[in-house]
């Protein structure tokens, strides 16, 4: 009896040489091991945190100063408060909130325009209006699946 796969995931393909599977697989082992190191560090800077708490609230004059900063934070949000009944100031919020909506969506139409192009042009950099050669870039971040 004779199975047929085609394509398991995570298993390379028959176009890959062997030098490609075995830098694959070293890739993969570096972010395994990345990704562990990473959960053990933020465990230990979350144990070193809540021991640095534990010390700033044992000590009488650290809190008596943040209560009396707590205060002035509270009156400092009321008389903002205050200030942000302005028209003018309503005025500019509503400003700013379009005009980062905005942004948000230049974004994320320029880095659609940016893959087009390095797709067309085979190129990943492009030289802008006023003569600076511009390398195009991709961010990477590992998150876990749902």
């Amino acid at each position: 009896m004779t199975f047929y796969l085609d394509k398991v995931k995570g298993m390379p393909n028959e176009n890959q040489n062997p030098n490609q599977v075995a830098n694959l697989l070293n890739i993969e082992s570096l972010i395994n091991s990345s990704t562990a190191r990473f959960e053990v560090l933020q465990k230990e800077y979350q144990e070193q945190k809540s021991q640095l708490d534990s010390i700033l609230d044992s000590d009488v004059e650290y809190q008596e100063i943040a209560q009396e900063a707590q205060k002035q934070a509270k009156l400092k949000t009321i008389a903002k408060q205050k200030v942000m009944t302005r028209s003018e100031a309503a005025l500019l919020v509503e400003k700013m909130k379009d005009a980062h909506i905005q942004i948000k969506e230049l974004k994320t139409a320029m880095s659609d325009y940016l893959a087009q192009f390095v797709i067309l042009s085979g190129t990943n950099q492009i030289e802008g209006p006023d003569g600076v050669l511009r390398q195009i870039i991709y961010t990477a971040k590992l998150v876990k699946t749902k």
